[in-house]
């Protein structure tokens, strides 16, 4: 239960009147620790503040320039975040603008990992590579520079990743981590480091090279979470007034296809709508089309790129859901895991392309720091960490690190890998690190900070106009959550291609009436429509179809009113035949729910209509199928065989399913549904739309997906081996749930606990 703290009263002094702020921006400003107007300008207008630069850059600037004159090739060697693809793209156009002949490397993350690889740099090597330049890693490779340097490739290491215990052999580094305390520049993400580095390669009549470089900026540092204090503030602000102006064809195709407005585009454009997008191809395939993507001037490749990735993007939504939902059941059933400092989980059918996001949604969720590893065939985990305000995470890591075959990160987000015999150690390791750091903060109840009690009608562009003062918003910089008391639900309707979104239509006490979005609500638990409540939200101006607006985005609510929840009884009577034969007699009238081989004794779930009498002959593969069955089929009388399919292996099920896309092929001109899929083999549709990705992933078909729709096509696409595995995984992971239900429902001493959804 999170407990909501409303806005501490504190008074304006005098001394804020010249500078024309609404009291809410002067008491923000305030309970935010900026007391005075000098501290005030400085934040509210941070590109006004004299440029910093790193004590030691031009050394590395000295290197480049010579290699320049020398016509020696440059390998550019980055990472597959968007952090890491901005990085490189931003240091490439650097380079060719200044007619350096320059190639760029983004390592494969199915194949590679994070880092520079020695086994990778030997084709660079090879290729006639003299200089490399880093970005966005490279700050603990000592193996690979040492074995750069003594293959006559020098190196040039920018990064902003915490420091190891020593320094790479590098002829030059250049990372925040290694300057003073309360430096300026100390926040900066990978791509603000290149940026800068940029900046001491250009010279001052190549100003306008240098500005265009601002909008791949704004995308690096909103991306990667950095700490918007001070020139990373300031370079995100410049970076999104450039983003929305940007000729590049990459990000306006990859807009268009997602629905995004350049006209008030600010950081939640990019945290929603270009950074999951572009973080999928690095997840789920090979990122180095996305600094393509953001290289080219060609708009009919920029199209095929960003339609790419908006693929890889609608395929990394379905998996975080197929693991959140897991990772929701795994602490439903162990929730003493939740009482832990950290929250550690583990499971081999978890993709590892997608754990990051999910421990990022596990943070929201639990106000607690997240890491959820997945587990390869010899028994490796691999993890991603994420934090929480406060909690140095790769810090609490480092004192573990003697368990860990690998690790690195920073403050907000790490990664790092062991055996699983040593998870219970880390596990207890961690809980101890958190601790020291954190103290009891880790344990008190969840909290919500509101900023101000508003009525609906108060909610206008001139408020959305005053807090764009405040922006961009982000870590360190956290938006402003606005309440109003006392409102009634009118409505929640559906959003989305797949309906995974809402919008919730609210009245207050006067009679004033808003709409409020809710990203990700579908599932969630919604207000009473017979009850006030408190609701908290977010406000930011948007222009939709050439007119500005106010949005408003849903995040938390309280009921004030509760009224006592009526219990009723259920009549429903269950009968157990699951020990007697299937072919037991029953009245003509029953209804019989039967799929899979087994769909001739009965029909399957999409024919199921209102009945008394209901019989399930085939065991349900799921709760989900079993409540939807009982909704609409509202039955008196419930007879339960509950006959088990043969329990299908993924290769199994996967042969199964390309059978019956090659029947809607050749009869059905390839049009079915998810749905009819998931009946004919008795699946959830989960396991149907990842196996239907998985061969189109394949190369062996073309498969749209339209909510239920299915459009199947024989012409074939280009594999993607590293987005099939992550599939397959997570296939298995959902076919191992539908087994172990299954099991359940066939050996439960009593039906009555199954049915009481």
């Amino acid at each position: 239960m999170t407990r909501w703290l409303d806005p501490q009263p504190i008074d304006i002094p005098a001394s804020f009147q010249d500078l024309d702020l609404t009291p809410l921006i002067a008491q923000t400003l305030l309970r935010r620790g900026i007391n005075s107007p000098v501290e005030a300008e400085a934040f509210l207008y941070p590109e006004k503040n004299p440029p910093s630069q790193f004590p030691d850059i031009q050394k590395a600037a000295d290197i480049i320039h010579a290699a320049i004159r020398s016509g020696e090739k440059i390998c550019v060697w980055g990472d597959f975040d968007v952090d890491g693809q901005t990085s490189t793209a931003l240091l490439v156009e650097t380079l060719r603008a200044l007619n350096a002949n320059v190639v760029y490397y983004v390592p494969v993350r199915g194949k590679e990992s994070h880092g520079v690889h020695i086994e990778s740099l030997k084709p660079i090597i090879d290729n006639g590579a003299k200089l490399l330049l880093t970005c966005d890693t490279g700050i603990t490779a000592y193996e690979a520079i040492d074995f750069a340097n003594t293959h006559g490739l020098r190196v040039i290491v920018t990064d902003h990743h915490d420091l190891g215990e020593t320094l790479p052999n590098a002829k030059a580094i250049i990372n925040p981590k290694l300057l003073p305390e309360d430096h300026p520049l100390e926040t900066l993400a990978g791509v603000g480091v290149a940026y800068k580095l940029a900046e001491a390669l250009l010279i001052e009549n190549q100003k306008s090279e240098i500005e265009n470089l601002l909008d791949l900026v704004a995308l690096g540092l909103i991306a990667d979470v950095a700490l918007l204090q001070n020139d990373t503030r300031s370079l995100a602000r410049q970076g999104i007034e450039r983003l929305r102006t940007t000729s590049r064809p990459g990000l306006r195709a990859m807009a268009e296809l997602a629905g995004a407005s350049f006209d008030s585009l600010t950081e939640e454009t990019i945290g929603f709508t270009f950074a999951p997008r572009l973080n999928a191809l690095g997840r789920l395939g090979d990122a180095n089309p996305a600094v393509e993507l953001l290289l080219t001037d060609d708009s009919a490749r920029a199209r095929v790129l960003a339609a790419q990735i908006e693929g890889l993007n609608v395929q990394r939504r379905m998996l975080t859901k197929q693991v959140t939902d897991a990772v929701e059941g795994q602490l439903r059933e162990s929730p003493e895991l939740l009482n832990q400092p950290v929250i550690i989980l583990s499971h081999p059918n978890w993709p590892g392309g997608v754990v990051g996001i999910v421990a990022n949604k596990l943070v929201e969720r639990y106000h607690k720091p997240a890491i959820l590893f997945n587990e390869s065939g010899d028994g490796t985990l691999r993890g991603s960490a994420r934090s929480i305000e406060g909690l140095h995470i790769t810090e609490a890591i480092t004192s573990q690190k003697d368990l860990l075959l690998g690790f690195g990160g920073h403050p907000m987000a790490a990664g790092m890998s062991l055996h699983k015999d040593k998870l219970p150690a880390f596990r207890n390791g961690m809980g101890r690190a958190v601790e020291k750091q954190l103290g009891d903060m880790v344990f008190e109840e969840p909290t919500l900070q509101i900023d101000a009690w508003l009525g609906l009608s108060d909610l206008s562009l001139d408020l959305a106009d005053s807090l764009e003062l405040l922006a961009p918003f982000g870590a360190g910089n956290p938006e402003l959550t606005l309440a109003t008391r006392n409102v009634k639900l009118k409505s929640a309707v559906a959003l989305g291609k797949t309906k995974e979104h809402l919008r919730l239509n609210v009245e207050d006490e006067i009679g004033e009436t808003a709409s409020f979005l809710w990203w990700g609500g579908a599932g969630e638990e919604l207000p009473p429509t017979d009850s006030k409540f408190d609701i908290a939200y977010t406000l930011r101006a948007t222009t939709y179809r050439g007119q500005r607006q106010v949005t408003l985005q849903f995040k938390e609510f309280r009921v004030t009113d509760e009224k006592p929840v009526e219990i009723k009884e259920s009549k429903l009577e269950i009968r157990d035949l699951r020990s007697q034969p299937a072919t037991l007699n029953l009245q003509p009238s029953t209804l019989i729910w039967a799929e899979g081989p087994d769909r001739s004794a009965g029909v399957n779930r999409l024919e199921l209509t209102q009945a008394d009498e209901l019989t399930i002959y085939t065991t349900p593969p799921s709760p989900a199928e079993l409540r939807k069955a009982l909704d609409v089929v509202k039955p008196k009388i419930v007879y339960v065989f509950a006959k088990p399919p043969v329990e299908q292996k993924p290769d199994d099920f996967l042969t199964y399913l390309a059978g019956l896309c090659k029947f809607v092929l050749n009869q059905r001109r390839g049009n079915t549904t998810v749905s009819e899929l998931a009946a004919a083999s008795a699946a959830r549709e989960i396991a149907v739309q990842l196996g239907l990705e998985w061969l189109a992933a394949g190369g062996q078909l073309t498969v749209s997906i339209e909510d239920d729709n299915v459009l199947l096509s024989k012409e074939t696409q280009e594999k993607n081996p590293y987005l099939q595995a992550e599939l397959f995984i997570a296939l298995r992971g959902v076919l191992n749930e539908t087994g172990a239900y299954r099991k359940y429902f066939a050996t439960a001493p009593d039906l009555k606990g199954i049915f009481k959804l």
